[in-house]
């Protein structure tokens, strides 16, 4: 044996390299062996419950780095709460109907036009659960703890028959109606959309300033005055049947080149400008309220165009005097409305033109542009052509552009509850702040939704109609439909005739001879998803509703946060989750979108099998994710780095506990040092802004603590001067102890801490605890914080010192620059004080020159009496001078004390006991 094996340096079988990418999923074939999910739901039953209530992604496609970001935030929340004293439940879920689906089974060579409406049900069906394996395996592969065998999925039969029940309560109260009304149409998908289904893009149109010529002034207007408007859908002239103006704005008839033109005075001169107009001069003013009634006719088809008040009408853009086609607008219908003119609507499902628009039927609307436009300038009516690029609806899934367009449709009334939404949008707490000002913005400011679509792969409207074309929605409908649909699913609707669906022996006074009709269109997927509260919080035994919380990306609020809000207070008159967080977009390293064009995709898959799940988990943990965040190889590896000191850490307290018995060498706190009380104290600092911050989902603040007190408190500090003693020491020497104590509890204290985030590394660091006796850290509470004696002063005089120790660090490093010393072991220190500092050092009872890591130390004088090579710092000068001695062959320490013993004389005095004492054999 030698001296060097006398060292009790670190031992443990916790591997320095992380070897995630292939750890972790024997790690999760473990949790998946114990059943873990099950495991901590029955260590916690009986505790106040915490629901999050997942938002379910669409089941269609590999998952992206906004459903990591998303799942992974939930998963943290969730394993935190069932941490900290709730019963935290956690059923994920999938939204599986809608388009989507049906254009992926098209795009795959499906011919649903060869087959039955359930022939292709059934197809969808089967591509849907599809999707849900392969995201589930995804969700999976990300450590996301989660019900995942039994999932909600809005297919499935009890989740449909709840949503039909949903229906049928707001049907009940009259929420629900059937209408003709202009709706966002999708021609590239024949559909209605919702406003939650439109994005914006740009769009190149076309701007047209038209003449309407006075038909009957109603002796305001003289019958040569052309009424101006402008408009960027020229395809929409052929539906004109009226002109809006404001009732309280000022009108100008001016006269430009022999002609008589009316505007609103406040754009005059924008019109002017456009049109190309020279000094036009106003002949006569006229109030808005003066127009009404006036007639002008339309300059293609000659029919009126009646003059109505708006007060929609704004002085924006244009002219003041708004074109109104009531079958392609929503002001221009209630305004049709308030007048009585038809809602002419010439465009058909595809978006061609109809036999309503003379002239040009058969051309597609946007097609159709040109030769309208042609037909107005050879009528003599239009003033001015040019083009835009203006912000466009589009279609969200084709990403074609979508028009108003009249049709009947099933509409949910939100202006009848609007005052109980807006209620329910401030009674929530939302996170960010902001969030409720947007929510409460769009609830009042939307109109009806539209809830009905064009489309098979749906949930039906469960809707009958008895031969004089009545509706028919009654309690015993409903409960027949929806009791039919948890049985069958509903399939049903679309297997069976008319009479097979209805309760036996229905009779209807508006059916004298038995003959019932079904609706066709189905449900908008955001009703679907919208039910959730009820066809999952209610149907669901372990769940409550209202949730505690819905955690989703933003773009949400138009969404699911929307509908959710609209079914449940429709339903119960209750918000259905008491707070709403909400986190931004996943882009690149640049803060760009990321697409496949861009060649910018980052795949939470590729780096799962690159880095790791709890790389991507710890990036999360490090992002302000509430604003939308960035990621990229660079940033990732930058996480990785900070990953790697923490398991450092972890490692280095595992391999300096190896000959620690919690029971049995655990020194109490009052027998402790004070620089080992000091550090117990950090930790509990520690626990308490951890804690805090998982309760504020704070992630980001927990990230930066966490690896500053690895870095910061422990490595660069008290596990730094340690190494002296639990390396030197005898091992069941008192000091040795007192810091394995406090490593003990840093150790137990930190695994806990981050195993709702590095929840694999917390479960791989947890099997090498010395005496732990749950399987795994998510079968544990976190740590409680714990108020310690004199915690003030403790930490007021070691924090003074440790300013004191960071100006002798720079010391030392300008020694070692200058090559007056070599490693800071064969270093003396020498101080001169201020009275401050000569209290503090003379408080410390502590070895300094171990905290300080050199050989020698002292005080010689004030700080006034420093030499000029001194270092002159806040806390001290300082001169730094090579050790006196020889280097203890043992620990390294450069002392005179080396050579003096008799035994041992490469050894100093401490190595000397220690061999002579505990290893006789090198005596």
């Amino acid at each position: 044996m030698e001296f060097k094996d006398t060292l009790l340096m670190p031992k443990t079988e916790f591997p320095m390299r992380g070897n995630l990418p292939q750890k972790e999923p024997d790690i999760q074939a473990k949790w998946e062996k114990m059943n873990i999910y099950q495991r901590v739901q029955e260590r916690t039953k009986g505790r106040p419950i915490f629901v999050l209530h997942d938002g379910p992604p669409y089941a269609n496609g590999d998952i992206h780095m906004g459903h990591a970001l998303n799942k992974i935030l939930k998963d943290m929340i969730v394993r935190y709460k069932s941490m900290s004293g709730f019963h935290a439940p956690y059923v994920p879920g999938w939204d599986t109907h809608g388009l989507p689906i049906e254009q992926a089974l098209t795009n795959k060579g499906v011919k649903r036009k060869e087959m039955s409406v359930a022939e292709f049900r059934e197809l969808c069906t089967k591509y849907a659960l599809e999707q849900v394996d392969n995201q589930r395996s995804q969700f999976k592969r990300l450590g996301v703890r989660a019900d995942w065998e039994n999932p909600y999925i809005t297919l499935k039969p009890e989740y449909e028959a709840q949503q039909i029940k949903v229906f049928g309560e707001m049907a009940k109260k009259g929420y629900i109606y059937k209408g003709l009304k202009p709706v966002y149409w999708s021609p590239s998908s024949e559909s209605a959309l919702a406003e939650a289904e439109i994005e914006y893009q740009d769009k190149r149109s076309a701007s047209i300033y038209v003449a309407f010529k006075v038909k009957d002034g109603k002796d305001v207007l003289d019958s040569d005055t052309h009424i101006i408007i402008w408009t960027t859908t020229p395809w929409t002239i052929p539906a004109n049947l009226g002109i809006s103006v404001h009732p309280d704005l000022t009108y100008v008839v001016v006269s430009v080149e022999g002609k008589k033109y009316l505007v609103a005075e406040a754009l005059l001169e924008t019109a002017a400008k456009e049109i190309g107009w020279q000094d036009p001069s106003v002949v006569q003013k006229v109030k808005g309220t003066e127009l009404e009634y006036v007639v002008a006719s339309h300059p293609i088809y000659g029919r009126d165009s009646l003059v109505m008040l708006g007060e929609h009408v704004t002085t924006d853009a244009g002219t003041g005097c708004v074109h109104t086609a009531p079958g392609h607008g929503e002001d221009d219908f209630y305004v049709g409305q308030k007048y009585g003119l038809d809602v002419l609507c010439p465009v058909d499902d595809k978006g061609v033109m109809t036999s309503e628009a003379p002239g040009f039927e058969g051309l597609f609307y946007d097609n159709a542009n040109k030769p309208i436009v042609g037909s107005l300038e050879e009528a003599g009516a239009l003033l001015k052509l040019s083009f835009i690029t203006h912000s466009y609806p589009h279609d969200w899934r084709t990403k074609k552009p979508v028009i108003y367009r009249a049709t009947a449709q099933w509409f949910a009334s939100i202006k009848d509850f609007r005052n109980d939404l807006l209620e329910a949008v401030k009674g929530t707490k939302w996170v960010p702040a902001w969030g409720e000002t947007r929510l409460f913005n769009m609830v009042r400011d939307r109109g009806d939704w539209c809830i009905s679509r064009q489309r098979v792969w749906g949930v039906p409207i469960p809707v009958f109609y008895a031969e004089n074309g009545e509706e028919i929605i009654t309690d015993e409908t409903i409960e027949h439909v929806s009791a039919l649909f948890r049985e069958f699913g509903s399939n049903i609707w679309f297997e069976r005739d008319v009479k097979d669906l209805l309760p036996e022996g229905f009779t209807h006074p508006g059916s004298p001879n038995g003959t019932f009709t079904k609706e066709t269109d189905i449900m908008d997927v955001w009703f679907d998803s919208g039910s959730s509260h009820q066809a999952v919080l209610l149907e669901r035994d372990e769940l409550v509703r209202p949730a505690d919380l819905y955690l989703e990306g933003s773009d949400q609020y138009r969404g699911w946060f929307n509908s959710s809000l609209s079914t449940a207070v429709a339903v119960t008159g209750k918000a259905p989750y008491k707070g709403v967080l909400s986190h931004g977009f996943a882009l690149d390293g640049d803060g760009r979108k990321m697409s496949k064009s861009l060649g910018n995709v980052v795949v939470p898959a590729k780096v799962m099998n690159q880095l790791g799940a709890d790389i991507l988990r710890l990036w999360v943990a490090s992002v302000d994710y509430q604003a939308d965040v960035r990621v990229s190889d660079a940033i990732l590896k930058q996480v990785a780095e900070v990953y790697r000191k923490i398991r450092n850490t972890f490692r280095f307290l595992l391999g300096n506990l190896a000959d620690f018995n919690p029971k049995e060498n655990r020194v109490p706190y009052e027998s402790l040092r004070e620089v080992d009380q000091f550090m117990l104290l950090k930790l509990n600092k520690l626990i308490k802004h951890v804690r805090n911050a998982y309760e504020n989902y704070e992630f980001a603040s927990i990230y930066h603590a966490v690896n500053n007190f690895c870095t910061l408190d422990l490595s660069s500090f008290y596990l730094d001067f340690a190494k002296d003693i639990l390396y030197i020491e005898a091992s069941d020497h008192p000091d040795r102890r007192a810091i394995q104590t406090v490593m003990y509890d840093c150790l137990l204290a930190l695994t806990k801490l981050v195993s709702p985030i590095l929840s694999h590394t917390a479960d791989e660091v947890w099997k090498f605890i010395p005496s732990v006796e749950e399987e795994s850290v998510q079968l544990t509470d976190m740590p409680e914080y714990q108020v310690l004696a004199n915690a003030m002063g403790l930490e007021e005089k070691w924090n003074a010192f440790l300013e004191l120790r960071d100006d002798v660090l720079k010391a030392l490093e300008e020694a070692r620059n200058q090559k007056v010393i070599g490693k800071s072991l064969t270093a003396k220190v020498t101080l001169y004080v201020n009275e401050k500092t000569k209290e503090l050092l003379d408080s410390i009872h502590e070895n300094v020159k171990q905290l300080f890591i050199v050989s020698g130390f002292e005080v010689v004088g004030s700080y006034e009496e420093a030499p000029e090579n001194a270092l002159k710092l806040d806390t001290a000068a300082i001169v730094i001078t090579k050790a006196e001695g020889e280097t203890c062959e043992r620990c390294w320490i450069v002392t005179p004390e080396v050579g003096q013993d008799p035994d041992h004389n490469t050894l100093c005095h401490r190595c000397a006991e220690v061999i002579k004492e505990h290893y006789p054999d090198l005596a």
